[in-house]
């Protein structure tokens, strides 16, 4: 009988390993928005041939002085007019998971998001 127990702790052992060595480890990824000049101006065409995943992190570096991070909806990225529910982050350094799909932010200062200031990311 110690011999039937042991074989299924071994057997058990060997099926838990081999799920863990083909188990595809998943990590989220941290991205710093814009690079080393941040949530500035231009700032749209930096998600170019980045991949992202739901559960990634953005981090928007700013001056709060100058700027502010705010989570939009498509309609309010489209017209640069956030409504009065959305997020404001205004940290200067916001760091913001994002969710499968699609992604917007804008400035909420007065005048940013039309002239650029905003970004539209979609994660898988």
């Amino acid at each position: 009988m110690v011999r039937e127990r042991n074989s299924a702790v071994v057997a058990t052992l060997v099926l838990v390993g081999l799920l863990v060595l083909h188990c595809k480890m998943v990590e989220a990824v941290t991205h710093v928005v814009g690079g080393e000049s941040g949530w500035t101006y231009g700032v749209q065409t930096w998600p170019y041939k980045k991949k992202f995943k739901a559960g990634d992190t953005l981090v928007f570096n700013y001056s709060p002085k100058e700027h502010n991070v705010v989570s939009a909806r498509k309609k309010e990225y489209d017209k640069c007019n956030p409504s009065y529910d959305s997020k404001v982050y205004n940290t200067g350094h916001d760091k913001i998971i994002v969710k499968k799909g699609e992604n917007y932010f804008i400035s909420g200062f007065k005048g940013q998001c039309a002239s650029g200031l905003k970004l539209f990311v979609h994660a898988e």
